[in-house]
C-alpha cells in the first residue's frame, strides 16, 4: 500500500500575515524553534513563505543600510553620534518596521493531502527546499519536513 503525505505531515502549521512585522517574526520563530511559515491571507489562502534565511537576509540589508548611514554622519559632522553599527535598539526598530511582504517568496510549494510519499520527496529535491507546505481544498493543513521523511526511508515505503 502507497502512503501518502497525510501520514507524514505535522498538522499544526503555524502562519504569518504578509502584515505582519519582521520583529515579530524573529521572535515567533524563535520562541517556537521552527526555521519557516507559509505567508497566508486573511482567508487561509497561501501566497508564499518566509523563512530564517529571509529574516537574516533582511537583518543583513538594514544593518548594510545603518553602517552606510553611520559612515556618512561621520564624515560630515564631528562627535556625530548614534553609532549605528552598535545600537541594537536601531536595527530592531528598523526590523520591527518592515514586513514578511518586503522579503518573503511569493508562492507557496505544496503538495495535496492524497500525493504519494515518492511524490513529496521529489517535490522537496526538485525545488530545493526543506519543507513543503500539504494543501487540502486551498488551505494549508500540514507541513512536511525532510527530516519527517526519514522514518519512510528507513521503513522502505
Amino acid at each position: 500500500m502507497t502512503t501518502t503525505a497525510e501520514k507524514w505531515m505535522t498538522e499544526s502549521v503555524i502562519t504569518v500575515s504578509p502584515e505582519s512585522p519582521l520583529l515579530d517574526v524573529l521572535r515567533l520563530f524563535v520562541e517556537e524553534g521552527i526555521h519557516g511559515a507559509p505567508v497566508v491571507e486573511d482567508d487561509g489562502r497561501p501566497v508564499g513563505v518566509v523563512t530564517t534565511s529571509d529574516l537574516l537576509r533582511a537583518e543583513e540589508d538594514e544593518r548594510d543600510t545603518a553602517s552606510i548611514s553611520a559612515d556618512y554622519l561621520r564624515d560630515y559632522m564631528e562627535f556625530s553620534a548614534p553609532d549605528w553599527k552598535g545600537d541594537m535598539t536601531d536595527l530592531q526598530d528598523r526590523l520591527a518596521q518592515r514586513t514578511v511582504a518586503d522579503i518573503m517568496t511569493r508562492g507557496a510549494v505544496t503538495v495535496p493531502l492524497d500525493a504519494p510519499t515518492a511524490d513529496v520527496a521529489r517535490c522537496l529535491r526538485e525545488n530545493r527546499i526543506h519543507r513543503v507546505w500539504v494543501e487540502h481544498n486551498g488551505r494549508i493543513c500540514g507541513v512536511i519536513s525532510t527530516f519527517d521523511l526519514l522514518p519512510a526511508i528507513e521503513q522502505g515505503t
